[in-house]
């Protein structure tokens, strides 16, 4: 299967997200020592998965995605291992006849809000226009992808943010 998305830095929250489905999300990146993971092991809310994403001509925006589902006790088992990880809440939100995957991270990135969307068409792609709750497209920006970010802390990452005029987001 073949993924189009962009990813945006969020401007603000919005005020209507607590009322936006969501799940808790926590993704294993492997191997372990690996600079750029193209293996994810995932729990994404009750249902967990082993998936391998690799980009298709160097563009990230475009990947080849495999997935194959695990049970709660291959995660388990795999979870028990010294992984890099990253814990999220992802709010799904309709925009535009397209959802809007929001991650607000938790652990050493709170503060970090990214939107995710997906695509069927790359026509779709390429005419999509980013929401005023967006600040700026990072899809192309390496130290935003799940990867990297899985060792990371807010402060790691806050002046590649400042670069961008992010600000700290703040979830009540």
């Amino acid at each position: 299967m073949i993924e189009l998305e962009k990813t945006y830095l969020a401007k603000y929250l919005p005020e209507w997200i607590e009322s936006c489905k969501s799940k808790e999300i926590i993704d294993i990146f492997l191997p372990k020592n690996a600079i750029h993971s193209q293996l994810r092991i995932r729990k994404n809310w009750d249902k967990y998965e082993i998936t391998k994403k690799t980009p298709i001509d160097n563009d990230p925006s475009k990947l080849n995605e495999c997935t194959i589902p695990l049970n709660k006790e291959e995660f388990e088992e795999l979870n028990k291992l010294e992984w890099k990880k990253i814990h999220k809440i992802r709010y799904l939100y309709e925009y535009n006849w397209n959802i809007a995957e929001i991650d607000v991270f938790q652990w050493e990135l709170t503060w970090l809000i990214l939107v995710d969307f997906e695509f069927k068409k790359e026509e779709e792609k390429n005419i999509f226009e980013m929401p005023d709750f967006c600040l700026t497209e990072v899809t192309f920006e390496d130290f935003i992808a799940g990867w990297i970010l899985c060792w990371k802390k807010y402060k790691d990452i806050e002046k590649n943010l400042e670069k961008f005029n992010y600000k700290k987001i703040i979830k009540n």
